[in-house]
């Protein structure tokens, strides 16, 4: 029970803040599902441009860790991939919007 409470006890910043990961940005209350997939989009295009950055750093400046660029890359792989995925999931979706008999 002691250890429960010592992990109730336990303040400061959430874990995403202290990994220097920026928090994925919520939506206003008034933005559309475009805007929505707009922000995310952009969060893709960010992430492909900081990986590229750093592997050009690499290339050139042997200070730049290869662990940072290898979880650049990774992190931009899977980003793409979601968004990949989420096109798919659309797609699927107005196909079958576009099926249904009225």
């Amino acid at each position: 029970m002691s250890a429960i409470a010592a992990i109730g006890a336990v303040t400061g910043d959430p874990v995403i803040l202290q990994l220097g990961v920026a928090p994925p940005v919520q939506a206003a209350q008034s933005s559309g599902f475009g805007d929505i997939l707009a922000a995310g989009m952009k969060q893709v295009e960010a992430k492909l441009s900081t990986a590229d950055s750093l592997v050009r750093q690499f290339a050139l400046d042997d200070t730049i860790p290869v662990h940072q660029v290898t979880y650049a890359l990774e992190e931009a792989r899977m980003s793409v991939e979601l968004a990949m995925q989420v096109r798919s999931r659309l797609v699927e979706g107005y196909r079958e919007l576009m099926n249904m008999q009225l």
